[in-house]
């Protein structure tokens, strides 16, 4: 089975050909320029059976055989099955492939959609799934493609960091799963490659649909490059140049925006990429244009795209109103994850829909005999905190921790009174449920309490009072107020006169912190 796409060549090995010596020189010094980072990883080449890709596969494989290429990747395919003739470009590559002596493996994509996009994402996603962590992805990206990236960018209205284009080296995460992606022929002109794939005389496939003229990309090389290369011949290298300087610039930015973030965000209420949070005086602090920058950054962590300039400025705006406790709220539909930005007195949040689907999330009131919390190893240096799950699913858990010294002391003292046994119990805080802080004069419920304690909105459904319990007595300690991000003293001895010293004991070791919050992601999104 034969397709006209593919040039007419036949399949034989190149080892022994003609290397060419820029095209060479390109692949060996991005290599070295990334040396300590491509070292122990395993390498695929990601190859259509292209003019370009096979180029490279082409070059690797020469270059590796003369010993001047430390490894030999191995080719990845990916059959889309959106063209009648997919399936037989596929078993062509294979066969290249093999003539050759390299690895090739072949993997099937389903598209949701019918444009590049789609396509495009399909590819990453089947490639990404085949690549272990950290594993290197070598793509055969070039100078034109360079060009075409940033003129469509720059119709497109991309700032600085868009129009830098694509990077040279670039690490990509998806959920936990790390990769990296090298393109190393970003200086070289389609040209060269043309002229070395036709010395070699690959039998490359000549896609008709990159041509079509019928998405931007197509319609920029066409139609808007030729004439451009009339006013200047050396367009292409320039637009490479200009993009590369871009992209120095933007690493500048970066790492002021990295600098201002640190001074500006608030590590205690940070659960990245849940939650995160900037300090709005701090933010005011700076010049207008740092501001925007900042904020452009923030907004970017853990999404590979950044935000339009509409929701940066939307952001912004928000920062600087006067009246702090409204409940104005952004919305931004992320590639990873979708999010709200919103604001609390002096801090601006942005929060992840898995986050507060979370928060919504039921507590139910546990209760826990206090013998239960002692281990055994409570004499050894290395006996580790008791935790109590307050609430858990697939993606967060929130913990209480009690150290277990502090609890066996505070059970023995209690058991030599008499036969009375003491409980712990875990229970969420009653919108109209009265509790004294240690700090406060009088007690409060409702409303006032979460505005004494500075409590946005989606928190107050996860508050829990932490309480001791005599079970023969009835009799009740209210010892701690928890939230996933804060706790509160209670005041015990100021609302209680009866208080035996076993849990005046208790509450003294509430004070010293031997009780501690624990909130961790078990997968990351």
């Amino acid at each position: 089975m034969t397709s006209s796409a593919i040039l007419s060549h036949p399949i034989k090995p190149i080892a022994d050909l003609p290397v060419d010596a820029d095209l060479a020189k390109a692949l060996l010094s991005s290599m070295a320029e990334y040396g300590e980072q491509l070292h122990g990883r395993r390498l695929w080449l990601a190859c259509s059976g292209g003019r370009d890709s096979l180029a490279l596969a082409a070059l690797c494989v020469q270059l590796y055989r003369q010993g001047r290429l430390p490894f030999l990747p191995q080719l990845l395919h990916v059959n889309h099955g959106l063209q009648v003739d997919s399936g037989t470009w596929a078993t062509h590559v294979a066969h290249w492939a093999k003539a050759q002596q390299i690895p090739c493996r072949i993997l099937r994509a389903q598209v949701n959609g019918h444009d590049e996009q789609a396509a495009r994402q399909a590819r990453y996603d089947v490639m990404r799934a085949q690549l272990n962590q950290d594993d290197v992805l070598l793509l055969a990206h070039h100078a034109d493609d360079q060009a075409e990236t940033v003129l469509m960018r720059l119709i497109q209205g991309a700032g600085v960091n868009g129009l830098s284009g694509m990077q040279p080296w670039r690490i990509q995460t998806q959920g936990a799963q790390r990769m990296a992606l090298w393109r190393p022929w970003l200086t070289v002109k389609r040209a060269n490659i043309s002229n070395y794939a036709q010395c070699l005389k690959l039998p490359y496939i000549d896609d008709p649909t990159n041509d079509a003229g019928d998405n931007v990309r197509s319609g920029l090389r066409l139609d808007i490059m030729p004439v451009l290369a009339t006013y200047n011949s050396n367009v292409i290298d320039n637009i490479a140049r200009s993009a590369q300087l871009l992209s120095d610039a933007q690493l500048i930015i970066n790492a002021q925006a990295a600098e201002d973030l640190q001074q500006t965000e608030v590590v205690s209420s940070q659960l990245p990429p849940a939650q995160r949070v900037l300090n709005i005086d701090k933010l005011k602090a700076l010049p207008i244009y740092r501001q925007r920058q900042l904020l452009h950054h923030w907004l970017s962590q853990d999404e590979p795209l950044p935000p339009a300039k509409q929701l940066v400025d939307d952001v912004f705006m928000l920062s600087q109103r006067d009246d702090p406790d409204h409940q104005t709220a952004l919305f931004w539909q992320g590639r990873k994850q979708s999010y709200t930005i919103c604001r609390y007195r002096q801090q601006l949040y942005r929060l992840s829909s898995e986050w507060l689907k979370w928060l919504a999330l039921p507590l139910a009131k546990q209760l826990q005999p206090l013998s239960n919390l002692v281990v055994a190893d409570i004499n050894t240096i290395t006996a580790q905190p008791v935790s109590v799950t307050l609430r858990r699913d697939n993606k967060f858990t929130w913990q209480v921790q009690m150290m277990p010294d502090i609890l066996a002391e505070l059970l023995d003292s209690y058991q030599s009174d008499d036969d009375d046994s003491l409980e712990i119990t875990f229970a969420p805080l009653g919108r109209q449920q009265r509790v004294q802080t240690a700090l406060a004069s009088r007690p409060q419920a409702g409303k006032k309490l979460y505005q004494t304690l500075g409590v946005p909105v989606w928190l107050r459904e996860s508050l829990v009072v932490v309480s001791a319990v005599s079970v023969q007595k009835d009799k009740e300690w209210p010892l701690l107020l928890v939230s996933p991000f804060e706790s509160w003293v209670l005041g015990v001895s100021k609302s209680l006169t009866d208080t035996p010293d076993n849990i005046g004991s208790f509450d003294s070791a509430i004070r010293n912190n031997v009780i501690s919050n624990s909130l961790s992601i078990n997968n990351a999104f």
